[in-house]
């Protein structure tokens, strides 16, 4: 099978709805003749192994699965074939992967050019390879040492070799299954499968027994740990750490629990576990414990919660409501969530633990909002403790931000307005009378005021303000400014508002700022194309492009389905707008195909509600067909008729 039928394969097993032709072969840079006779090829092997591709004229592609187990049994065949792989190298990722598994197994050496004949590629190619292995290995501070006549080896302290071995050796886009996990121990560890099996239960029982709470994955993490300390320990190596750190680690319970761990394993594998071993095991239990209770007390909370914690939660929290106005600084589940995330958080970035977040992809396209509300949070941590937080923390800590935006959604009720009017008590209660009539049971009216009293009004408690008289000082709520006596123009803006009419998101979207079917082909180019164009209509700042770029090294914002959505970490200009790009023909864009670029520009300082904004970008992210179809627009009326289409 080769790669382009693999990520047909990939693509039709993702998506839970049909996918067109015409989006995979943007995806694959083919044609749709291309895409229909390897479809025809899949089929016809997938019918061999519980499974077929479904056919609908108009619609596209679908994967039926018809006999589970058969097709499952395939898949690990087909994901065997990819371990042992000489096949699948002829990809980047695929020689990067490979050669990440060679480096960090091997304990000699190893020469290019035997590397190259091994893989079936030039020097050239290999250097390039090497280049981005150095660079993921720099993750876990390990080196490929150099050495004349012998080759590269990596170097780098235990802890972090372990740490990268276990992040790369292991093929974690498989099902998680200890089944699966225990095929690839056996042949890496040199470990049997009864041997695995008993280590499994073991960690099961000891858990379980200590009611200590662990993630499938992160049992999955230490299970897979524990195989390879028995490796390294065999090779005759050890994990170092200063006797500063273990002293500390012993003091906790789950140093208890890690010696249960290790002397149950000792017998099981005949090895003798130094010291160190159990602490480094005690990290791991340290490093993923939780606490599930979330509906306890301030008071109790404070007692979980150390002092570091708790300024940690309260400075993240503010900085996400200075920067994102999302209303959900007092959010009380979300400060007990989030301090009870960053408490075992704490442990991983002390010991340089990496941390895999399987749903990252998922958050990115569907929490679109939270995902960046989560780059200011690690933003936050990284000053407060001098680490870099990557993007699959920034994942979970999205998630708690996530369950917040909704939580706020659900608790919407009616939406409470004040009034104010500078032309006496009268007309504003013709306002008032005039607003419940309209909208009735949906707007609560708390009171109205003089302008000169505005500064009593009960902000924390209000939503919007309704004034007849212009308003310069700065309010922490939105204002709606409409004359004394309601026209209807008044009332179709103040219907906007209170129904969060998502068709209010295309001022946004303005025709001097949509580009469509350019014919630009790196991303590098794309960006300096929008800045430029953003820059002859709005005022910027001069390094608007390297804040872009900023953002985009802490996590690439192509989305998968063909888009990007690039943006400075805060907002800079004077004015909330969209600068689109559609390009004639996909480009690369961090090892992403994207073809519909939207530069997202927020105004500095602004208190509006961008939540139908996000929420749009959102359903765009998440909906292939319908960026197939935007890029397919010639003009701007047609543009925004296929995103109204979207909304209604």
């Amino acid at each position: 099978m080769n790669s382009r039928i693999i990520i047909i394969l990939r693509e039709l097993m993702a998506s839970d709805k049909p996918i067109t032709s015409e989006y995979l072969a943007h995806v694959l840079d083919v044609t749709s003749r291309t895409i229909r006779e390897d479809i025809k090829g899949l089929d016809y092997e997938l019918r061999k192994h519980g499974a077929r591709i479904k056919s609908t004229r108009g619609t596209g592609y679908e994967l039926i699965i018809e006999d589970d187990l058969d097709f499952r049994q395939y898949l690990n065949q087909f994901v065997e074939g990819q371990i042992d792989g000489d096949h699948l190298l002829n990809s980047p990722d695929a020689r990067v992967q490979y050669l990440l598994k060679k480096f960090l197994l091997s304990e000699h050496y190893l020469k290019l050019d035997e590397l190259c004949d091994e893989m079936h590629i030039s020097k050239s190619t290999i250097q390039s390879d090497l280049r981005q292995v150095k660079k993921l290995l720099d993750k876990h501070d390990i080196t490929l040492d150099k050495k004349p006549n012998y080759g590269l080896k990596a170097i780098g302290n235990e802890v972090k070799l372990r740490f990268a071995m276990s992040e790369y050796i292991f093929d974690r886009s498989r099902s998680a299954s200890t089944t699966i996990w225990q095929d690839q121990l056996t042949r890496i560890a040199d470990i049997n499968a009864e041997q695995l099996e008993q280590i499994w239960m073991l960690l099961i029982n000891e858990i379980r027994e200590h009611k200590i709470s662990l993630s499938d994955i992160a049992i999955n993490n230490l299970f897979i740990h524990i195989a390879i300390a028995y490796k390294r320990i065999k090779s005759g190596h050890h994990v170092s750490l200063i006797t500063q750190d273990i002293d500390e680690i012993t003091k906790q319970r789950e140093y208890r629990v890690a010696q249960n761990i290790v002397t149950a394993a000792e017998r099981i594998l005949g090895v003798t576990f130094p010291t160190v071993e159990v602490a480094y095991i005690a990290i791991h239990l340290l490093g993923t414990k939780m606490v599930s209770q979330t509906n306890m007390s301030e008071t109790t909370i404070e007692t979980i919660m150390d002092q570091p914690i708790q300024s940690m939660t309260t400075q993240i929290l503010d900085a996400l409501e200075a920067k994102m106005h999302l209303g959900i600084r007092h959010d009380k589940e979300l400060i007990i969530g989030l301090g009870l995330h960053l408490k075992p958080a704490i442990n991983r970035y002390k010991y340089g633990m990496n941390v895999r977040n399987p749903m990252l992809n998922d958050i990115k396209q569907n929490y679109t909002l939270a995902f960046e509300a989560g780059i200011v949070a690690g933003l936050v941590l990284e000053e407060l403790m001098g680490v870099a937080i990557d993007e699959n923390e920034i994942g979970y800590i999205a998630l708690h931000i996530g369950a917040a935006i909704e939580r706020k959604k659900m608790q919407t009720g009616p939406i409470r307005c004040f009034i104010v009017c500078a032309s006496g008590l009268g007309s504003a209660h013709l306002i008032k009378y005039k607003l419940k009539s309209q909208f009735g049971s949906r707007i609560e009216i708390l009171g109205t005021t003089e302008y000169y009293k505005l500064q009593q009004v009960p902000f924390d408690k209000t939503d919007f303000i309704v004034s007849s008289v212009p308003i310069h000082q700065d309010v922490p709520v939105p204002v709606i400014e409409v004359n004394a006596i309601l026209t209807e123009k008044d009332i179709v803006k103040i219907e906007a508002f209170v129904e969060e009419d998502v068709n209010s998101v295309f001022e946004y979207i303005r025709e001097d700022l949509l580009f469509l079917s350019k014919p630009l082909q790196t991303k590098e180019d794309v960006l300096t194309f929008l800045v430029k164009q953003l820059q002859d209509k709005v005022a910027l700042p001069n390094n608007y492009l390297d804040l872009v770029y900023e953002r985009e090294s802490i996590a690439p914002t192509a989305y998968g389905n063909l888009i990007a959505i690039p943006h400075p970490i805060t907002a800079q200009t004077n004015v909330t707008c969209l600068t689109i790009c559609t390009l004639k023909k996909p480009i690369d864009w961090a090892g992403n195909r994207v073809q519909f670029v939207c530069l997202l520009n927020v105004e500095k300082d602004s208190k509006e509600d961008l939540q139908n904004m996000y929420e749009m970008l959102g359903k765009m992210v998440d909906n292939p067909a319908l960026i197939q179809s935007l890029t397919q627009c010639t003009s701007y009326r047609e543009f925004i008729n296929t995103l109204i289409a979207l909304n209604n």
